[in-house]
């Protein structure tokens, strides 16, 4: 009995918290709801980089958060652009995506840029990052330059204007509202803001 009185005080008091979140505060409304790609589910993108300590850092807890969504929750993180050193980066990640090694590479890229101090910019070196994941040169220039990496940088960048970021991690749900770990209140906040504002989106 102890343990359902805790339970339920526990979730009087996350009711409670989640009562205290205000828009123009722990989050944002977009002016212009953005288009998400499917409308029967709640769709949350993660803007990052990964040369932002910020990201880095925040990395474990996106994962964990990850085991507990539902699935009707979409969940895409996307790279941002907002400085030149932020591209090479980019191009990386959607190269990962195009040759099927994402998984396998994204924390060690993570690793390597915050852990073994690498910077992940030039061509040569990124060829060689990938190169232990079995992509060869010639599929990593394919994508590198391609024309569908080129039109996802293009995708995102308007992405990006439209939902008004200034910097990452920065987080929206559903195409309407923009959250990060300073509007919410900490990291912890951050995830019972995005929560609480996908319950609000399921009605």
């Amino acid at each position: 009995m102890k343990w359902l009185l805790a339970a339920l005080t526990a979730l009087s008091i996350s009711w409670v918290q989640a009562a205290d979140f205000k828009a123009g505060q722990h989050y944002f409304e977009l002016d212009y709801p953005v288009r998400t790609n499917d409308p029967n589910k709640v769709e949350v993108v993660e803007l990052f980089w990964y040369g932002c300590p910020h990201c880095f850092r925040v990395e474990p807890s996106v994962n964990a958060w990850k085991q507990t969504i539902a699935d009707d929750v979409d969940f895409q993180q996307i790279p941002a652009v907002l400085g030149r050193a932020w591209e090479p980066h980019a191009r990386a990640f959607w190269v990962a995506k195009a040759t099927g090694v994402f998984e396998q590479m994204h924390q060690p890229f993570f690793n390597a840029i915050h852990l073994d101090k690498k910077r992940m910019v030039r061509e040569g070196e990124l060829k060689d990052f990938f190169a232990n994941y079995g992509v060869s040169e010639k599929d990593f220039d394919l994508h590198y330059r391609g024309f569908a990496t080129e039109s996802r940088l293009k995708q995102t960048e308007s992405r990006i204007n439209a939902y008004g970021i200034t910097g990452v991690p920065a987080f929206i749900v559903n195409g309407k509202y923009r959250v990060s770990a300073s509007s919410a209140g900490g990291e912890q906040a951050l995830f019972e803001v995005i929560n609480f504002l996908i319950e609000k989106e399921r009605g």
